[in-house]
């Protein structure tokens, strides 16, 4: 089952980081599906950082930013993948 945590603000190219606004929460280690209109593929969370500074989690109403492994675009959704 994929539960929506958030949508993407910003994507940094030359460094493969998103900033996320999370409507969810979500952890490191978590399995994420990104999907949007070119987009579709999952990873799972390794690090996050807000300003700078490494989180373990974060909550609704949080801007993240999370290393990809792929490209992504502004406005792609973020589910999180909760297994059954």
């Amino acid at each position: 089952m994929d539960i929506r945590v958030g949508k993407v603000t910003h994507y940094y190219n030359h460094i493969s980081v998103a900033v996320l606004e999370l409507t969810g929460e979500l952890k490191v280690g978590e399995k994420i599906h990104i999907l949007g209109r070119t987009t579709d593929f999952y990873q799972q969370v390794g690090s996050m950082e807000i300003e700078h500074q490494k989180i373990q989690s974060a909550g609704p109403g949080t801007d993240v930013a999370l290393k990809v492994i792929e490209s992504l675009r502004k406005g792609d959704v973020i589910f999180k993948i909760v297994e059954d």
